[in-house]
């Protein structure tokens, strides 16, 4: 993928119940302005339902990016693999795709990790045309694990100013394996509440 530098997080237009309005608005010009990575998650409230109706008119513009894990409605416990089936066809339902370009474990742990079924549900889906790549989105020693495991082709991880624990812990490991490499929280989410400039 040759992707833009920077990409669109979607878990605040579902965390906040952003309008639907909103949402064709601010991905639309976006996507207009060069951005074409969008990302999402199960369990960001209504993210992939509003990511759908606002750009699913464009799919070939962009890297459509999403995660699985929780249960998100699903009565189901997190990680069980059957639920994880579910929660694939739900997103990509959701997102009204045949298939996305990234499908990323969210956020496990090591010891679930190392059970390999939720492994397994993902490769799965990625030989049956639903992703493209499947990765994983974490942080700390379960990403490291993750990374060491060699079964994911990217990683998403914190790294901002505040964080820098993945230049020594994954960073390096990821890039000798030629995994792809998503920055999370790349301004330490600094703006998410204030409404204005910090303080002086």
């Amino acid at each position: 993928m040759i992707v833009s530098v920077l990409g669109f997080g979607g878990a605040e237009i579902g965390f906040e119940a952003a309008p639907q309005a909103d949402v064709d608005r601010l991905l639309n010009a976006a996507l207009d302005s060069g951005l074409n990575v969008i990302d999402t998650g199960e369990c960001y409230g209504e993210s992939e339902e509003k990511i759908g109706k606002a750009v699913a008119g464009r799919r070939g513009e962009f890297y459509l990016f999403t995660k699985c894990g929780h249960s998100s409605g699903i009565d189901l416990p997190d990680w069980d693999p059957k639920m994880l089936n579910i929660s694939i066809d739900r997103s990509l339902k959701r997102l009204r795709t045949e298939s996305v370009d990234l499908m990323q474990l969210h956020s496990c742990s090591e010891a679930i990790l190392r059970q390999g079924d939720v492994i397994d549900v993902l490769q799965r889906a990625k030989e049956a045309g639903k992703t493209q790549y499947i990765g994983y989105s974490g942080d700390h020693d379960d990403a490291h694990y993750a990374v060491e495991c060699g079964a994911f082709d990217s990683l998403q991880t914190s790294l901002n100013i505040a964080d820098q624990e993945p230049l020594a812990l994954t960073l390096p490991k990821a890039r000798e394996r030629g995994m792809g490499f998503i920055a999370k929280r790349p301004i330490a989410n600094v703006a998410w509440k204030t409404g204005g400039e910090p303080p002086t």
